[in-house]
């Protein structure tokens, strides 16, 4: 394992969950106050390579996940954790978590993963936020 990213992890993993595995995080994602994925707790795998700050994580959410932008293998679909894009090393964790969630509320329609969840987003907003609503009580803790 890089030097590097084995000493950037370390520093920002302030609370850790026992794992011995500092390359892959297990986190929860909660919906924001007054959105329709409030009371829900997503669960979000990242995954890091040796490469890490100079490549970004893999973020990953459970297959099947309901949002436009997020793929049905539950990839996150976001600029910042794309290298061709807005990625750059000076990133850290919460910023990536807090996109993640801030993403949850607000679809980039411009950059759909799934077609179910992109196509209700942008013709039946109400079936959208029904379905959202479902996944957000799915996920209570």
């Amino acid at each position: 394992m890089s030097g590097i990213a084995r000493g950037r992890l370390s520093e920002e993993r302030k609370n850790p969950d026992g794992s011995a595995n500092l390359m892959k995080w297990t986190c929860g994602i909660p919906g924001r106050k007054g959105t329709d994925w409030e009371n829900g707790i997503f669960p979000l795998t990242m995954a890091f390579t040796d490469d890490y700050p100079s490549k970004p994580p893999k973020c990953q959410f459970p297959s099947g996940f309901f949002h436009p932008n997020i793929y049905p293998s539950g990839t996150v679909c976001l600029s910042i954790l794309n290298e061709d894009e807005d990625w750059k090393p000076s990133i850290t964790v919460k910023q990536i978590l807090l996109g993640v969630q801030e993403l949850l509320d607000s679809p980039n329609p411009n950059s759909p993963a799934q077609q179910d969840a992109y196509a209700l987003f942008v013709t039946n907003r109400t079936e959208y936020k029904r379905r959202v609503k479902l996944q957000s009580a799915k996920y209570t803790q």
